[in-house]
Protein backbone atom coordinates (compact mmCIF):
# COMPACT_ATOMS: atom_id res chain seq x y z
CA UNK A 1 0.00 0.00 0.00
CA UNK A 2 1.18 3.98 -0.61
CA UNK A 3 2.46 5.60 2.06
CA UNK A 4 1.91 9.15 2.00
CA UNK A 5 4.29 11.71 4.18
CA UNK A 6 2.87 14.53 5.29
CA UNK A 7 3.13 17.59 7.85
CA UNK A 8 0.49 19.20 10.06
CA UNK A 9 0.06 22.53 11.78
CA UNK A 10 -1.24 23.04 15.32
CA UNK A 11 -1.33 26.61 15.27
CA UNK A 12 -1.96 28.78 18.47
CA UNK A 13 -3.25 31.57 19.29
CA UNK A 14 -3.85 32.52 23.18
CA UNK A 15 -6.04 29.33 24.44
CA UNK A 16 -7.01 28.30 20.72
CA UNK A 17 -6.00 26.35 18.08
CA UNK A 18 -6.98 26.74 14.14
CA UNK A 19 -8.67 24.59 12.27
CA UNK A 20 -9.66 24.52 8.51
CA UNK A 21 -12.39 22.89 6.34
CA UNK A 22 -11.18 21.33 3.18
CA UNK A 23 -11.97 22.71 -0.07
CA UNK A 24 -11.12 19.61 -2.04
CA UNK A 25 -10.61 16.18 -2.65
CA UNK A 26 -11.57 12.62 -1.07
CA UNK A 27 -12.57 14.62 2.50
CA UNK A 28 -14.01 17.77 1.51
CA UNK A 29 -15.59 20.14 3.79
CA UNK A 30 -13.92 17.84 6.64
CA UNK A 31 -12.16 19.47 9.40
CA UNK A 32 -8.46 19.26 9.85
CA UNK A 33 -4.97 20.59 10.91
CA UNK A 34 -3.72 22.42 7.82
CA UNK A 35 -0.34 21.09 6.04
CA UNK A 36 0.62 18.79 3.04
CA UNK A 37 2.86 16.67 1.41
CA UNK A 38 6.68 16.33 2.67
CA UNK A 39 8.82 16.95 -0.66
CA UNK A 40 12.02 14.89 -1.57
CA UNK A 41 14.70 16.09 0.46
CA UNK A 42 12.71 18.77 2.10
CA UNK A 43 12.60 18.71 6.04
CA UNK A 44 9.44 18.60 7.81
CA UNK A 45 9.06 22.22 8.99
CA UNK A 46 10.15 23.91 5.72
CA UNK A 47 7.55 21.80 4.54
CA UNK A 48 5.04 23.02 6.39
CA UNK A 49 5.82 26.63 6.12
CA UNK A 50 5.86 25.87 2.80
CA UNK A 51 2.30 24.26 2.65
CA UNK A 52 0.70 27.01 4.96
CA UNK A 53 1.78 29.50 3.04
CA UNK A 54 0.22 28.17 -0.28
CA UNK A 55 -3.41 27.44 1.69
CA UNK A 56 -3.50 29.69 4.15
CA UNK A 57 -1.15 32.41 2.62
CA UNK A 58 0.10 33.52 6.04
CA UNK A 59 3.08 32.74 7.72
CA UNK A 60 4.26 30.67 10.97
CA UNK A 61 6.87 29.58 13.14
CA UNK A 62 7.27 26.17 14.05
CA UNK A 63 7.72 25.69 17.81
CA UNK A 64 7.89 21.76 18.34
CA UNK A 65 7.30 18.87 17.25
CA UNK A 66 4.15 17.22 19.02
CA UNK A 67 3.19 14.25 17.83
CA UNK A 68 3.06 11.87 15.22
CA UNK A 69 -0.01 9.58 13.40
CA UNK A 70 0.49 6.54 11.66
CA UNK A 71 -3.23 6.32 10.11
CA UNK A 72 -4.81 3.33 7.69
CA UNK A 73 -6.70 4.02 5.10
CA UNK A 74 -8.54 1.63 2.65
CA UNK A 75 -6.11 2.60 -0.37
CA UNK A 76 -3.12 4.21 1.66
CA UNK A 77 -0.96 4.86 4.79
CA UNK A 78 -0.71 8.42 5.77
CA UNK A 79 2.21 8.87 7.97
CA UNK A 80 1.49 12.68 9.61
CA UNK A 81 4.05 14.75 12.17
CA UNK A 82 2.02 17.27 13.60
CA UNK A 83 4.22 20.48 15.04
CA UNK A 84 3.17 23.34 17.63
CA UNK A 85 3.21 26.52 15.49
CA UNK A 86 2.05 30.29 15.90
CA UNK A 87 1.23 32.86 13.55
CA UNK A 88 4.06 35.33 12.44
CA UNK A 89 0.98 37.34 11.04
CA UNK A 90 -2.07 37.66 12.06
CA UNK A 91 -3.48 37.50 8.13
CA UNK A 92 -5.14 34.23 6.46
CA UNK A 93 -6.77 34.24 3.46
CA UNK A 94 -8.06 30.71 2.64
CA UNK A 95 -6.35 29.82 -0.64
CA UNK A 96 -7.47 25.81 -0.55
CA UNK A 97 -9.95 26.03 2.34
CA UNK A 98 -13.40 26.54 2.48
CA UNK A 99 -13.79 27.59 6.31
CA UNK A 100 -11.37 28.15 9.51
CA UNK A 101 -12.06 28.21 13.26
CA UNK A 102 -10.40 29.32 16.52
CA UNK A 103 -11.16 26.50 18.82
CA UNK A 104 -10.74 25.73 22.90
CA UNK A 105 -9.49 22.36 22.09
CA UNK A 106 -10.70 21.87 25.91
CA UNK A 107 -14.15 22.20 25.01
CA UNK A 108 -15.99 19.74 22.19
CA UNK A 109 -16.65 21.11 19.17
CA UNK A 110 -19.24 20.25 16.37
CA UNK A 111 -17.29 19.39 13.68
CA UNK A 112 -16.81 16.11 11.45
CA UNK A 113 -13.12 15.45 11.47
CA UNK A 114 -11.15 13.93 8.43
CA UNK A 115 -10.15 10.77 9.48
CA UNK A 116 -6.29 10.76 10.99
CA UNK A 117 -6.90 14.13 12.69
CA UNK A 118 -9.32 12.41 15.37
CA UNK A 119 -5.67 11.12 16.57
CA UNK A 120 -4.70 14.88 16.76
CA UNK A 121 -7.26 16.75 18.34
CA UNK A 122 -7.80 13.67 20.80
CA UNK A 123 -3.91 13.62 22.06
CA UNK A 124 -3.83 17.38 22.34
CA UNK A 125 -7.34 17.40 25.20
CA UNK A 126 -4.89 14.19 26.59
CA UNK A 127 -1.62 16.45 26.86
CA UNK A 128 -2.78 19.72 26.62
CA UNK A 129 -1.20 22.22 24.49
Amino acid sequence: MKIINVVAAIIKKDNKILIAKRGYGEFKGMYEFPGGKIELNEKPEDALKREILEELKTYIEVDNFFYHVHYEYSHFILEMDCFICHLIDQHITLLEHMDYKWIDPSEDVDVTWVPADIKVIDEIKRKGI
